[in-house]
C-alpha cells in the first residue's frame, strides 16, 4: 500500500478555530488553503473606496480579516510569524476548485448540520478520490454528516476534533463515521501524534465525544456543588487549580476565558442527547448560570463573567468576583484551607490526593464529594464513549490540561477508597470495577519494563497501552534504571549506551545539587557510556539558577563563596561542552537563564516546539554568569563574515541579553541566537523528546565523536565596540528608556562582550571571557539595587525596574 503524505491541507471556515487549525498546520510545514464565504454586503471602508462586491479584496475580506486577527492574538497560534506565508486565503465561490489539490480537507464551519451538509455536497464535487475529509465538530453526530455522500467520501470521512487553541491544547479526538476505513483511522492516529504533536484518541460517535463529555460533567458538577456547599468562586478556583495539577485558571477563570455561552451550548447538547445518562440532572443549568446568560455575562469576551475587571477612582485596576448568592460583584476574598496547607511540602501532585480526601475541613468535604461523583461517572462511560479507560485519562490531560486523569487519581487514593467515596455520595460504580477487584486486580494501571499497562475490561487483565514505543517515559523507568541520585537530580540509563540527567529540584532550578549531579553524569558517561542527555518531563525544563542561594550569599557578603559558586556553574557548563562524550540538551516550556546557558553549551539541542527560552538575568539585576555572556560574544564572533559591519552583528547578540528577550516558541529561539540553525532541532511532540534526544546522542557517538579542543579564537572588538555600547546606553538613560541601574548592568555586559577595553580587535580564549563575565556578575551582586531586584523576584515572581 502506498504511503499517504500530507503536503497540502484545505481548511474550510476561518473563524477562531479554523484559523487556529490553519496556523498549526503551517507550524509543522504544511501548505494550507484557508477558505470562507463571500461577504453579502460592503462595509463602510469599501463603500468609501468605491469598491464593488465583485472586487477580489472584498470577496476575500472575511477570510483575510479572520486570519489577520488570529495572527495578532496572544498567545500566538503560530510558532513564527513568517510561517504564515504557508497559508493562502480564498473564498468558497472562486477558489473551491482548489480543494482538488489538497491531501486533506478539514471542515470548520458553523455548528449547524444543514450548513455542514451543504458544504460537504460542494466539496464532494471537487475533491480528488482518496482525499481525507474530516469535520472539526465538537458535538454534531458524525453519522449524520456523511449521509448521501459518495462511497469514496464516506470511506475517507470522519471527525477530527481539535481543542481550542489548536496550537496549545494537545487533544486530537478522531471519531469514525459508519463507513470510515480502518486505514484512515490508523493514519490519522499516527499523523496526529507524530506530526501535529497531539495526543490522538479514537472516540466513539457519542455526544461531546470523550473530552467534553467528562470535562463538562466535571464543571457542571462543580456548578451544582458550589451553592450546595456554600463555597465562593474564589474557594472553588483555589481547590481546583495547581494544587490538584490543573491549570492556574482552575474552574471559573477557565469558563471566563472559554466563554460561558460555549460551555452552555455543549452542556445543553449533552442534556438533550444523552437521555440515558444516569447523571443527566447535572447537565441542567443552575439558576445563576441562566441569570448570567440573560445578562450576557459571558466572560472575557463580554468584559465580565464570574470575574470582572474594575477600575477605582484613582485609576487602579482590580479583579472583582461574582457573589453567587446576591449576583453582584464584590472585592476578591482570599481563600484558605488547612487541608491545602498540609500539601505544601508535597511536590508531586499525585501524592497529594490521599491527604486532600482525608481533610477534616470544607476542602476535605469538597474533594470527597467531587472525586466520588467523578469516579462513578467515568466508570459508567465505559463502554458508552470508549472501551478503554486510559483514553478518558488521555483526553482529560490533553484537552483540559489536567496533570492526572480520573482513573490515575482513583489509583492514587486507592480503588477501594474510591468506591467508599462513591457510596458516600449515594452513587453506584459500574459493575466492571467490582469485577476487576474480584478478579484480583487492584489498580487501573501498572508499569512493567518501562511501559504503562492499563486494565482491559473484556480480558480482565492489564494490557500494554499502545503507541508507547516512540516514547521514553521517565516516570516509568526512574526506579529500575537509576544509576545515581542526589536531592537535585536522578541519573537514569536510557539504554543503548546513553545516560539521562533529570532535574528534580523545585521548578527544576539549578543549584549546588544539580551542578554536582551534572558533573557526576558527565563522569559516569565518560567512564561507562557513550553519551548524555539532559532532559526531564516536568512542567518546565528549568526556570534557571537558584537566585535564592545567590541572594543569601550576596546579602551576607560571602563574596569568596559567591565567586566559587559562579565559577562552579561556569566550569560545569564548560565541562558539558568539552567532555569526551556528546551531550544533548532537551529543553521544553520555560528554559530560562541558567537553563538557556546549559542548552547553549550542549553539543546539540533537541527542543520541544513549545520552548520559551532566553537569557533573562537583567530582570534580577545581573548579567548571564554561567557562560551565557561569553557564549553570545563567541556566537557573534562565529557569524562575523568578511565585509560585515561586525559591530552591528555583535549589537544584535548584546540586545538579546540586554532586553531579556524570551522566545515564544523554539523557532523564535533561532532568531535570538540561543538555538543554532543546522545544529539544533525542534520536535513538535513533547512526548517524543527524550527518545529523539537519545537517538541524536547515539548518532553523534556513532559518527566518531571526539573531545573538542578548547577555543582560543574568539574575536572580540575591544574599545571600538565598547565605545559604541556606552554611547548607546548613555543616550537611552538620558531619554529615560532605561534606569540608571539598567545602564550600569548594560555597561558591565558591554565590557564583557567587547572583550574589555582592548585597543584593537583581538582573538581571545573562552576562559578570558568567562573571567570577565564572572567579575562583572560579582560586582553587580554588591549593588543594593540588584539585591532589591532579586528580592522582589523571589517574593513576587515579577521583575522590578528600579
Amino acid at each position: 500500500m502506498s504511503k499517504r503524505r500530507i503536503k497540502k491541507v484545505a481548511v474550510i471556515g476561518s473563524g477562531i478555530m479554523g484559523s487556529g487549525i490553519a496556523c498549526h498546520f503551517a507550524n509543522i510545514g504544511v501548505e494550507v488553503l484557508l477558505l470562507d464565504i463571500v461577504p453579502r454586503e460592503l462595509n463602510d471602508a469599501e463603500k468609501k473606496a468605491g469598491l464593488t462586491l465583485e472586487n477580489k479584496v472584498v470577496r476575500n475580506r472575511l477570510v483575510n480579516d479572520s486570519l489577520k486577527h488570529a495572527l495578532k492574538s496572544k498567545p500566538s497560534p503560530i510558532y513564527h510569524q513568517k510561517f504564515a506565508d504557508r497559508i493562502t486565503t480564498g473564498n468558497m465561490e472562486d477558489d473551491i476548485k482548489k480543494v482538488a489539490e489538497a491531501d486533506w480537507i478539514i471542515e470548520v464551519v458553523v455548528e449547524r448540520l444543514d450548513i455542514k451538509k451543504q458544504v460537504f455536497e460542494k466539496l464532494d464535487k471537487y475533491r480528488r478520490p482518496g482525499t481525507l475529509i474530516t469535520s472539526n465538530t465538537s458535538g454534531i453526530p458524525i453519522h449524520f454528516m456523511s449521509e448521501g455522500r459518495s462511497e469514496d467520501f464516506q470511506k475517507h470521512f470522519c471527525g477530527t476534533h481539535f481543542f481550542n487553541p489548536a496550537r496549545y491544547l494537545n487533544l486530537f479526538e478522531i471519531i469514525p463515521g459508519p463507513k470510515t476505513s480502518q486505514e484512515i483511522l490508523d493514519f490519522l492516529n499516527g499523523y496526529g501524534e507524530q506530526f501535529l504533536g497531539k495526543t490522538a484518541v479514537v472516540a466513539k460517535d457519542t455526544p461531546a465525544f470523550i473530552g467534553n463529555r467528562i470535562g463538562i460533567f466535571s464543571i457542571m458538577s462543580l456548578f451544582h456543588a458550589v451553592k450546595a456547599m456554600d463555597l465562593t468562586i474564589e474557594e472553588v478556583d483555589k481547590l481546583t487549580g495547581p494544587v490538584i495539577g490543573r491549570p492556574k485558571s482552575a474552574t471559573f477563570r477557565t469558563v471566563d476565558v472559554v466563554g460561558l455561552d460555549t460551555l452552555v451550548h455543549v452542556a445543553n447538547g449533552i442534556a438533550e442527547n444523552c437521555k440515558d445518562d444516569e447523571r443527566i440532572e447535572l447537565f441542567k443549568l443552575p439558576d445563576f448560570i441562566n441569570t448570567m446568560m440573560e445578562n450576557k455575562w459571558l466572560g472575557s469576551k463580554s468584559g465580565q463573567g464570574f470575574y470582572k475587571k474594575v477600575v477605582d477612582d484613582s485609576g487602579n485596576k482590580e479583579i472583582w468576583s461574582l457573589d453567587l448568592n446576591t449576583m453582584e460583584y464584590r472585592k476578591n476574598k482570599r481563600a484558605k484551607f488547612d487541608t491545602l496547607e498540609k500539601t505544601k511540602e508535597i511536590d508531586k501532585v499525585i501524592n497529594r490526593f490521599k491527604i486532600l480526601i482525608d481533610g477534616k475541613d470544607k476542602a476535605g468535604d469538597f474533594y470527597r464529594k467531587t472525586f466520588g461523583a467523578l469516579f462513578a461517572y467515568v466508570s459508567h462511560r465505559i463502554p458508552e464513549i470508549t472501551d478503554d479507560l486510559y483514553k478518558i485519562d488521555d483526553a482529560m490531560k490533553a484537552g483540559f490540561g489536567w496533570e492526572h486523569g480520573p482513573f490515575q487519581i482513583w489509583d492514587a487514593v486507592g480503588v477501594e477508597k474510591g468506591l467508599e467515596l462513591i457510596k458516600a455520595e449515594g452513587l453506584e460504580p459500574a459493575s466492571w470495577v467490582q469485577d476487576m477487584l474480584g478478579s484480583g486486580v487492584s489498580s487501573f494501571y501498572t508499569v512493567k519494563e518501562g511501559a504503562t499497562y492499563a486494565y482491559d475490561i473484556p480480558s480482565k487483565k492489564h494490557e500494554k497501552v499502545p503507541g508507547q514505543d516512540a516514547f521514553i517515559i521517565l516516570d516509568n523507568i526512574r526506579k529500575s534504571k537509576e544509576v545515581f541520585k542526589n536531592p537535585g537530580v536522578v541519573i537514569e540509563d536510557l539504554g543503548d549506551g546513553i545516560l539521562n540527567c533529570e532535574f528534580q529540584s523545585k521548578m527544576n532550578t539549578i543549584g549546588g545539587d544539580v551542578l554536582a549531579g551534572l558533573n557526576k553524569a558527565v563522569d559516569l558517561a565518560e567512564k561507562d557510556f557513550d553519551g548524555l542527555v539532559i532532559g526531564n518531563q516536568g512542567a518546565n525544563f528549568s526556570v534557571g539558577a537558584n537566585i535564592g542561594m545567590i541572594f543569601m550569599m550576596a546579602v551576607e557578603q560571602e563574596y569568596e563563596e559567591l565567586n566559587g559558586a559562579i565559577k562552579y556553574f561556569q566550569d560545569t557548563m564548560m565541562r558539558m561542552r568539552y567532555s569526551a562524550i556528546p551531550t544533548v540538551s532537551a529543553p521544553h516550556g520555560m528554559s530560562l537563564g541558567g537553563a538557556c546557558e546549559l542548552s547553549m553549551h550542549a553539543d546539540k539541542v533537541v527542543a520541544a516546539a513549545e520552548t520559551y527560552m532566553g537569557l533573562v538575568e537583567f530582570g534580577v539585576g545581573v548579567i548571564p554568569g554561567g557562560g551565557g555572556s561569553k557564549e553570545m560574544a563567541l556566537r557573534a564572533s562565529d557569524t562575523f563574515r568578511k565585509g560585515d559591519v561586525e559591530l552591528n552583528t555583535l549589537q544584535e547578540y548584546f540586545l538579546t541579553i540586554g532586553m531579556a528577550k524570551v522566545s515564544t516558541s523554539a523557532y523564535e529561539a533561532y532568531d535570538l541566537g540561543v538555538l543554532q540553525k543546522g545544529k539544533d532541532i525542534v520536535v513538535v511532540n513533547k512526548h517524543r523528546q527524550i527518545a529523539t534526544a537519545k537517538a541524536h546522542a547515539r548518532l553523534l557517538a556513532d559518527a566518531g565523536y571526539t573531545q573538542p579542543v578548547k577555543r582560543k579564537d574568539v574575536k572580540v572588538l575591544g574599545k571600538q565596540a565598547l565605545g559604541m555600547f556606552l554611547v548607546g546606553t548613555d543616550a537611552m538613560e538620558a531619554s529615560h528608556y532605561i534606569s540608571e541601574h539598567d545602564q550600569k548592568i548594560a555597561n558591565k555586559l558591554a565590557y564583557v562582550m567587547a572583550g574589555g577595553d582592548l585597543s584593537e580587535p583581538t582573538e581571545v580564549t573562552e576562559q578570558y571571557l568567562l573571567d570577565l563575565e564572572r567579575e562583572a556578575f560579582l560586582s553587580l551582586c554588591t549593588e543594593r539595587k540588584t539585591l532589591e531586584r532579586i528580592q522582589h523576584m523571589l517574593k513576587t515572581g515579577k521583575p522590578l525596574r528600579n
